[in-house]
């Protein structure tokens, strides 16, 4: 017999198999939600800190991961944008749709922004930068979420090119990863990315190298 048939006959063989064990999904449904509901949940869902040890955590984790954080206060976003985008030398930046009404103020002139409509990885590498709202930070962890929404959009645009300036809101940020799981549910559906500082790996050799997956450059404008 083929060698390839074979394969393809033991890949069906355990594909099968698998369909059998967990049957069909709408009809487990029900039961897979109650046995969810029946798992102990002994850790830390809701945090203890005071909503200023929060923001200090959240910065001070974010300077750890070598992100740089900016803290304004809310109507001074547009004017920081601009001078952190004039000191990092950055001109022309993709944003997503609908960046400006996420931020509550217009862009700053003088820079070159365009909306992302689909553009290939070949074009977003043409871009200095990525400018970005979010859904939601993690104090605890120093990492910022972003959705596929308004104000932050797809994917590629904050993983392409080498820098990423990214607005958090301070009412957006909890103090540990079962809060943000929480506030996450009702949009668990959407494509969703967890940012822990600038791209860094040190895989290759032990050696910490930047900009493997993603921006090697993060600034966070964290708007209390």
């Amino acid at each position: 017999m083929d060698v390839e048939l074979i394969a393809v006959g033991a890949r069906e063989d355990v594909l099968r198999r698998i369909r059998t064990s967990i049957g069909t999904p709408a009809a487990n449904a029900p039961a897979i939600e109650a046995e969810w509901n029946t798992l102990p949940r002994e850790y830390n869902r809701v945090g203890s800190l005071d909503r200023e040890a929060v923001l200090e955590m959240l910065d001070e984790r974010l300077r750890d991961y070598d992100a740089s954080v900016i803290r304004i206060q809310s109507g001074a976003v547009a004017e920081t944008i601009a001078k952190q985008l004039t000191e990092r030398g950055k001109h022309r930046l993709v944003i997503p749709k609908g960046l400006a009404e996420a931020l509550g103020e217009a862009l700053p002139a003088g820079f070159e922004f365009v909306v992302d409509e689909g553009l290939s990885t070949t074009e977003l590498d043409s871009f200095e930068g990525v400018v970005t709202a979010s859904t939601v930070a993690i104090a605890e962890t120093g990492t910022i979420v972003l959705q596929n929404v308004a104000g932050e959009g797809r994917r590629a645009p904050t993983l392409v090119p080498d820098y990423h300036l990214c607005i958090v809101r301070a009412g957006d940020v909890v103090e540990n990863v079962p809060e943000a799981m929480t506030r996450l549910a009702a949009t668990a559906s959407l494509a969703t990315t967890f940012v822990s500082g600038p791209s860094a790996t040190a895989d290759i050799e032990m050696t910490r190298i930047k900009g493997v997956h993603g921006p090697r450059f993060l600034d966070v404008i964290l708007v209390t």
